[in-house]
């Protein structure tokens, strides 16, 4: 039993009920959160590296062992994304400090960010599947908060929607969770593997397993559940679309990705042939409405949905190689995806709108903005050397090995169809003739390229570092496609 286990989720916990006495208090409260975020990320870190020395890690709250009591698992991915999400959160609040606004400051905004954080990372270390729900919850009843604070006309009509859609969501995760206990007997993931696998998943675990793919589908936006999306996201400020496109929807990947390989893997023809097929499917609508649009913030929401579709097809493909580059593909798209939403939140910022037709010739005044943009570019649309190509490179490796062909093709056509939507931005935002002079502009860069900086930093050590990198993703995907390695950890403590 390790403690270290719990101190992802403890430390925004307690940042976030302290932020709560400061909320006048904004200098107060910018210290606090960064001081709590680093230290998220210090022992983040450290967990990454115990766990890849010494196995999986374990705490049993209340010390009642499982199955029975609440058990949080550190494996390999769970320590990743907990890492990765933590760097994340805390180039969004550096982001926030020249763009979110005082009166959202005022209103809670630092302590509401924390407590997305527990949600975020709880939901990553659980190791039950009722309190993954639980964490759910936490992360969804912080994302109504921030998505409706500031109270703008948009953002209250697009709050509804996503709402509603989540409401309907937790029910059926309800449902799901209530019929596989009444199934099964337990809720313990590391049980629910073993005895789904004593059985062989029978007709009514395989029809348990659809109602999961939806709730969690609708969570990572993957056709045809991602109807809220552009809307919801395209709602709030920068920041917090940043942190929902990086961090929201890789909940729901990251479910997908551990119940198909943990749990439900006995009737893979059907359940990861669907997920094939709707993985693909992502893909293509990604694509269409990232090309169709001219808003550059609608742009980078539907590339989060082409991303969703390419992990997706590696968890379909059931191959380990395959598996670790989508491990890899979701923290990098979580640490680029985050940089765009940075860097298309600079332009509007400069240029006052989001609209791509009015803008243009931003290199010329801002050629460091223009320079990184590129670097995001070619990086999200996965050019050797950089991360994109590496996660990119084993999916379709994986996907090959196992003769899925017809996606491995979809998955490297959308390569160029999102480099295309991309460059459309910059060459049509950082190009061409200069709409705005100096003077003109209707605000500054300063405080914004510090976080974009940050994350493309670490893109590019992703990249190049790979072969530094790869033994981690391999020991995550290894341990994926051997369930006994999880279940011997957490039973057998």
């Amino acid at each position: 039993m390790n403690n270290l286990v719990i101190l992802p989720v403890l430390v925004p916990l307690v940042a976030g009920i302290i932020l709560i006495f400061f909320n006048k208090q904004i200098t107060v409260q910018k210290w606090i959160s960064v001081i709590a975020s680093i230290l998220t990320i210090v022992v983040s870190a450290i967990l990454v590296q115990t766990v890849f020395n010494n196995g999986i890690q374990i705490i049993q709250v209340g010390s009642w062992k499982a199955p029975y009591g609440i058990v949080l698992v550190a494996d390999m991915l769970a320590s990743l994304l907990v890492l990765t999400a933590s760097i994340v959160s805390l180039t969004c609040i550096l982001y926030a400090f020249k763009t979110i606004g005082e009166a959202r400051e005022k209103f809670y905004f630092y302590s509401v960010v924390q407590f997305l954080m527990v949600g975020v990372l709880g939901a990553f270390l659980t190791g039950d599947i009722f309190n993954l729900f639980v964490f759910f919850e936490v992360m969804l009843m912080s994302s109504y908060v921030l998505i409706v604070l500031g109270g703008t006309k948009v953002q209250l009509r697009e709050s509804i929607k996503y709402i509603l859609v989540n409401i309907i969501s937790s029910a059926l995760f309800v449902a799901a969770v209530g019929l596989l206990y009444s199934v099964v007997g337990t809720l313990n993931m590391a049980d629910l593997s073993q005895r789904v696998s004593e059985v062989d998943q029978p007709g009514i675990l395989t029809v348990i397993a659809v109602m999961f793919l939806v709730v969690f589908g609708l969570k990572g936006a993957i056709f045809p559940l991602f109807f809220w999306l552009p809307g919801s996201y395209q709602a709030p400020p920068t920041p917090i679309t940043a942190l929902f496109g990086a961090l929201l929807t890789k909940v729901g990947v990251y479910s997908i990705l551990r119940v198909f390989t943990l749990i439900f893997y006995h009737d893979a023809e059907f359940t990861h042939g669907l997920i094939s097929i709707l993985a693909g499917l992502t893909v293509l609508v990604g694509v269409i409405g990232a090309i169709a649009y001219w808003d550059v913030k609608k742009i980078i929401i539907y590339n989060i949905m082409t991303a969703v579709g390419v992990i997706l097809f590696g968890v379909a493909t059931l191959s380990t190689t395959a598996i670790a580059g989508s491990i890899y593909y979701v923290v990098h798209d979580m640490i680029v995806k985050a940089a765009l939403f940075f860097l298309v939140g600079a332009m509007a910022h400069i240029s006052g709108t989001f609209d791509l037709k009015k803008m243009g010739g931003l290199i010329k005044n801002h050629p460091v903005l223009g320079w990184m943009f590129f670097i995001a570019v070619v990086t999200l649309a996965g050019i050797p050397p950089l991360s994109g190509f590496v996660g990119k490179l084993l999916i379709v490796q994986g996907g090959l090995e196992n003769g899925h062909y017809v996606m491995a093709a979809v998955v490297l056509l959308s390569s160029l169809l999102v480099l295309y939507s991309v460059m459309k931005i910059f060459m049509n935002g950082f190009w061409g003739e200069t709409k705005l002079s100096l003077q003109e502009e209707k605000g500054t860069t300063k405080g914004l390229l510090l976080p974009i900086a940050l994350l493309l930093t670490l893109s590019i050590a992703l990249g190049i570092g790979a072969e530094w990198f790869i033994p981690y993703f391999h020991q995550a995907a290894e341990t994926l496609m051997n369930p006994s390695i999880y279940i011997d950890a957490v039973l057998k403590e």
